[in-house]
């Protein structure tokens, strides 16, 4: 008997979804990040990751779910901010120009329990159609250590590495 693979679900996120998306982030930034970075990057990762209500409000954040589990959530933005949650310096509300700007892939994180299941690609997928669909050509992200798999699967290139509060990134690119 072979094993079933998991039936991954969605929806966009609502503010009800907040503290269990926040206890979920948590978890994966301490348990995914841990084999990339030293522990105190991992501290320091927690100063700028985390739930960024602006997306939930825009509308552009999804929550995935495996039955009645969440199994992981992520969005994307018209707005220039790149990435960093509410409690982030350097906030951009701003709004993108689809014809000269790259939309922002934002906030992408699977619990560790679901990881290798399909969670960030099903995320990824969405993001892509929903951007395309608001006519941007492009999409960004800034990648940490252990996201950038992932995301080179998915055909982003790196731009250039960067570091926030001594952790190390990568800012992605992909054409839509």
């Amino acid at each position: 008997m072979s094993a079933l693979l998991p039936t991954l679900t969605h929806r966009l996120a609502t503010l009800a979804d907040e503290p269990a998306l926040s206890r979920l982030m948590t978890a994966a930034i301490d348990a995914l990040q841990s084999a990339f970075l030293t522990p105190e990057q991992v501290k320091a990762s927690h100063g700028f990751m985390g739930l960024d209500s602006r997306l939930i409000a825009d509308g552009t954040y999804f929550l995935i779910q495996d039955g009645d589990v969440i199994a992981g959530c992520g969005g994307w933005s018209r707005r220039a901010t790149a990435y960093g949650g509410n409690h982030s310096a350097g906030r951009d509300d701003r709004m993108l120009d689809p014809a000269t700007e790259a939309a922002k892939v934002r906030a992408m994180y699977t619990h560790p329990d679901h990881v290798r299941k399909g969670v960030g690609t099903t995320i990824l997928a969405l993001c892509e159609a929903a951007a395309r669909q608001e006519g941007f050509a492009a999409l960004e992200l800034s990648a940490t250590m252990a996201g950038v798999p992932l995301y080179r699967s998915f055909g982003f290139v790196d731009v250039r590495p960067f570091e926030d509060n001594g952790v190390p990134m990568i800012l992605m690119r992909k054409a839509i």
